[in-house]
């Protein structure tokens, strides 16, 4: 049976050149997001199937890459259900870990404790332009913290790093599940109901006000509550004005803490943002994971045509562990469609070392080699860096390709005159 070269379907092998801004965004985020005080953790990428299948994760819960048990564990014979067999599953995301990770070591850390944890995660989706079912996610998270403070630091965080990545006019969209359930609870909806209006209100973007509209009352909601409903999407204004709007309107529905936190958020970012970009309350922004219990928010870029990032507070999802409801909240960022949109602008990334090759001539004596070697080993103490390959006879070409890689200055060596450089 013949071996084959691509990759397997949903993941892809990566260039040199595409690497060189993946390692780039790679330091850049951990340098960014350390000034703000978070700390790397790791987590494995195998996780127990009893926590992936928590009911947590939304319908990534249905695209997890299963692991058979090893060994004597495994029964295939006797095995009844798909839970005799299996034991683990590869991650579909960082946040279901992460509150494995702190219920376990909650004792050692510090509170409030802000993590930084990247690595790929897998979801078996389909694949389409930005979306792979290897991919990397860039989380950060403050647990213990229940004021907003964390969400305002999050959201600057993030935004300060997209900024030194030349992004510039996105937007970060904002709710709050609380403004939804209050929203759903004064047009008449039943609580047991909410789950799916938010399910079809989250097709907004894609099907408008009118397609909303029909679909609720296909799923046979009463008229005058749609009705209702949606005529708050039509008052509502996409800053603090929509959410005091909202205070005034949903009273004796929506909290005033809840409120008043939505707008201190927006306005303190608006009023300590490092980068140029809009911060808009959006009532219609749901986001599909059970776990959020407040705050929401998204990444919305224009040349993408989507979210490129998102997250929001999830206060109780740690206590599936602990028994303990623990504050919490993250933000993560779309690595990889950052990374694919740096590629598709062409981006150079600003701190590439100065290259420099030498070719050397076929055959070349060991004293000219030591030559090679000790020109080769000062420039590098300067900075540089330096390739050593052997000249091929289209010269040229091989001239060509390094030039493509970055190599400005290239260096031919000679066996006659190698002595004199």
């Amino acid at each position: 049976m013949a071996l084959k070269r691509k990759p397997v379907t949903g993941m892809k092998d990566m260039m040199p050149e595409e690497m060189e801004i993946r390692d780039y965004v790679i330091s850049l985020i951990k340098e960014t997001y350390k000034t703000f005080g978070f700390s790397s953790i790791e987590t494995p990428c195998v996780e127990h199937i009893e926590n992936l299948c928590s009911k947590q994760g939304g319908d990534n819960e249905k695209l997890i890459f299963k692991i058979l048990k090893r060994g004597e564990k495994l029964k295939l014979d006797t095995a009844k259900e798909e839970m005799d067999v299996v034991d683990g599953g590869l991650r579909y995301d960082l946040t279901v870990p992460l509150s494995r990770y702190y219920s376990n070591h909650a004792n050692e850390l510090p509170s409030p404790f802000k993590a930084l944890q990247m690595g790929n995660v897998w979801r078996a989706d389909r694949p389409q332009r930005g979306r792979f079912r290897q991919f990397m996610q860039c989380d950060i998270d403050i647990l213990g913290e229940a004021s907003n403070l964390a969400e305002i630091e999050l959201i600057l965080a993030t935004t300060t790093l997209l900024g030194k990545l030349d992004f510039k006019n996105f937007t970060i969209r904002i709710n709050d599940r609380r403004f939804l359930k209050a929203m759903a609870a004064y047009s008449g909806f039943k609580e047991e109901e909410y789950e799916n209006v938010f399910i079809i209100l989250d097709k907004m973007d894609k099907i408008g006000l009118e397609g909303v509209a029909a679909e609720l009352e296909e799923n046979g909601y009463a008229k005058e509550s749609v009705e209702k409903y949606l005529q708050l999407f039509k008052e509502i204004t996409n800053d603090v004005q929509g959410v005091r709007y909202c205070k005034e309107k949903l009273e004796g529905f929506l909290s005033d803490e809840a409120a008043a936190s939505l707008e201190m958020i927006i306005t303190s970012v608006e009023s300590a943002k490092e980068a140029e970009f809009k911060i808009s309350f959006d009532p219609t922004l749901v986001r599909g994971m059970s776990y959020y219990t407040g705050t929401i928010f998204e990444i919305s870029m224009d040349e993408f045509g989507g979210s490129v990032g998102g997250g929001g507070r999830y206060d109780e999802m740690i206590g599936k562990f602990t028994g303990q409801n623990t504050p919490a909240v993250g933000f993560s960022i779309g690595f990889e469609r950052i990374v694919m949109l740096l590629l598709e602008r062409g981006y150079k990334v600003p701190t590439s070392k100065e290259k420099k090759a030498f070719l050397v001539e076929k055959n070349m004596p060991q004293e000219g080699m030591l030559k090679v070697l000790s020109l080769a080993k000062k420039e590098r103490q300067c900075g540089k860096q330096v390739m050593i390959v052997n000249m091929k006879k289209n010269k040229k070409f091989q001239k060509e390709q390094l030039a493509q890689q970055g190599y400005e200055e290239i260096i031919e060596c000679y066996k006659d005159s190698v002595n004199q450089l």
